[in-house]
């Protein structure tokens, strides 16, 4: 009897041990629309404006394209995120990529796009009631190193020396180029003394 219990003890552990070891599901609901706020640093205006999933919004010289917005449940803690890009329309005409990434409406100040005037970030994805149930693999620790080799060390880049007595300019960077893509559904111009801020001549 004593020893059956010891068995049925050592499962449970055994079981408790291995539910902690496999991640739990992360429901996530996917959302037609992603809600955006921007800063006119000129005005210091601030305009709410909503964007559909692949839609094109410029607010300023900011075009805004999210490709996709999540939230979590009410049963789980709440996590709103946005994969989002955004170009910058130079006073030439040429469209440059200044943001690709995961924007997170928890911690605008880190994830959102700082503009030299205009600043963009995630407030909130709205509409979803698509549920998506997306188990995640626990990751595979790295091989152990051998017995008498060391773990290899990233190579770290070349310094390469200045030329004596000669001044280096960095410059800032300014985003990759890109080609114009589908014209804007709406423009918000909030230094624009316009009713709404929008853009006078776009007409929307």
């Amino acid at each position: 009897m004593l020893s059956l219990r010891r068995i049925l003890a050592f499962a449970a552990v055994s079981g408790a041990a291995l539910a902690l070891a496999v991640p739990a599901k992360a429901d996530r609901i996917r959302n037609p629309t992603a809600v955006f706020a921007g800063l006119d640093k000129i005005t210091g205006r601030i305009i709410s404006f909503e964007v559909a999933i692949d839609e094109t919004v410029q607010f300023g010289a900011l075009q805004i394209t999210p490709r996709i917005c999540w939230t979590r449940p009410p049963t789980e803690a709440p996590q709103t995120t946005s994969f989002t890009e955004v170009d910058e329309v130079t006073f030439n005409n040429e469209y440059r990529r200044i943001f690709t990434g995961w924007m997170y409406a928890s911690s605008p100040g880190l994830h959102g796009v700082e503009h030299a005037i205009y600043d963009v970030w995630l407030t909130d994805c709205k509409g979803g009631t698509e549920l998506v149930v997306d188990p995640k693999e626990p990751e595979a620790p790295p091989p152990p190193p051998t017995a008498g080799q060391r773990p290899e060390r990233p190579a770290r880049p070349a310094q390469q020396t200045p030329p004596p007595n000669q001044r280096i300019d960095v410059a800032p960077p300014q985003g990759v180029p890109v080609q114009p893509r589908q014209t804007p559904s709406q423009r918000f111009f909030p230094t624009n003394p316009v009713p709404g801020g929008r853009d006078p001549a776009g007409g929307n």
